[in-house]
C-alpha cells in the first residue's frame, strides 16, 4: 500500500483541522465533515494561490523531503485518512 504524506489545514468553513494530502496542494478539495470546497494551501505559507504552479510543487517537494528525512506525516496505520477529496477539474 502506498504512503502518503499529510499536513494540517483548517477548513475556512466549519473550523475543523483537516488531513490534506500533500499531492493535494493547489487544487480545489471539499471538506468531507461540511462539504466547504477551498484550495489545499499550507497554513501559513507564504504560497498563495497567485503563485505559479511550479512554486506549489517546489512546496510540496520540500514537504514530502522533509517528512521523509523526520519519519513523521507518513501514511499507515497512525494517520487517519485524508479529511478531504480533490474536485476533479471537468468540474470547476
Amino acid at each position: 500500500m502506498p504512503r502518503s504524506t499529510y499536513f494540517v489545514q483548517e477548513c475556512p468553513t466549519c473550523g475543523r483541522n483537516l488531513q490534506v494530502r500533500v499531492e493535494y496542494l493547489g487544487k480545489q478539495v471539499v471538506c468531507q465533515h461540511c462539504g466547504a470546497r477551498f484550495s489545499a494551501s499550507e497554513p501559513g505559507s507564504e504560497y498563495a494561490a497567485s503563485h505559479s504552479g511550479l512554486s506549489l510543487l517546489e512546496r510540496a517537494d520540500q514537504l514530502l523531503q522533509s517528512a521523509a528525512a523526520s519519519g513523521i506525516g507518513l501514511g499507515g496505520t497512525a494517520m487517519a485518512a485524508t479529511d478531504v477529496v480533490p474536485i476533479p477539474t471537468d468540474t470547476l
